[in-house]
C-alpha cells in the first residue's frame, strides 16, 4: 500500500512539476493576490477528479473517441493564444494593470471561470490525468491508493505556487518586474499553443 501511495506521488509530482498553462495562471494569480487559493484548490480539486475518472476507465473512453481529444486540442489552442495576448497587454499597459490588491482585481467568479477554462481546455491535462497517470496506476498492487498519492502531489505543488506566489509578491511590486513575470507568461503559454498546433498530442 505505501509503496503504491509513494509511487503516485513521485509520478504524478514529476509530471505537474513541469511548468504549463495551469501552473502558470495559478502562479501570476499568486503573485497578484488575485484569489490565488481559490483558483490553487479548484486545480487540486480537477486533479483529484480526474484521477479518479481515470482509473475508473474514462481513459478507456478517450481512446476510443480520438475526435473528442482533436477537439479539445483546437479549444485549448486558441484559448491558449487568447491567454497569452491578454498577459502581453499586461506586460505592456505596466503597474496601473499589475498593481498588488488594486482596484483592476477580477472578481472571483472571474477568476474561477478562467481557472477551470485553463485547466479543462488543456489537452495534456487529459494526456496526464486521464490516460498516462492511470495507465501508471493501473500496474500498481492498490490503484486507488495509488491516485491517493497522485492527488497529494497535486496538493502540495499547487498549494506551493499559491504560498510561494503571494509570499514573494511584496518583493515584486516594481512595475518592471510585473512586466517581466506577465511576459515571461505570455511567453509561456504562447510556447505551449504553438507545440500544439506543431506536434498535435
Amino acid at each position: 500500500m505505501l509503496q503504491s501511495y509513494l509511487t503516485g506521488l513521485v509520478v504524478c509530482g514529476g509530471i505537474i512539476i513541469a511548468i504549463g498553462a495551469q501552473n502558470a495562471y495559478v502562479l501570476g494569480q499568486a503573485f497578484r493576490r488575485e484569489h490565488h487559493w481559490w483558483s490553487a484548490v479548484l486545480c487540486m480539486s480537477t486533479d483529484a477528479l480526474l484521477f479518479t475518472a481515470g482509473m475508473l476507465g474514462v481513459s478507456a473512453a478517450l481512446v476510443a473517441a480520438p475526435s473528442a481529444l482533436e477537439i479539445l486540442r483546437w479549444a485549448g489552442v486558441a484559448f491558449l493564444f487568447w491567454l497569452s495576448f491578454t498577459a502581453f497587454l499586461r506586460a505592456a499597459k505596466g503597474r496601473g494593470a499589475l498593481s498588488v490588491g488594486g482596484d483592476d482585481r477580477r472578481s472571483l467568479g472571474a477568476v474561477i471561470a478562467t481557472t477551470l477554462a485553463v485547466t479543462l481546455l488543456n489537452p495534456q491535462v487529459y494526456l496526464d490525468t486521464l490516460l498516462l497517470i492511470p495507465s501508471i496506476g493501473a500496474q500498481q498492487s492498490d490503484p486507488m491508493v495509488f491516485v491517493a498519492g497522485a492527488t497529494s502531489a497535486s496538493v502540495m505543488w499547487f498549494a506551493m505556487l499559491a504560498w510561494g506566489g503571494a509570499m514573494l509578491a511584496p518583493v515584486l511590486t516594481k512595475p518592471l518586474a510585473w512586466r517581466i513575470i506577465d511576459g515571461i507568461i505570455s511567453l509561456m503559454m504562447l510556447m505551449i499553443a504553438l507545440h500544439l498546433v506543431i506536434n498535435g498530442l
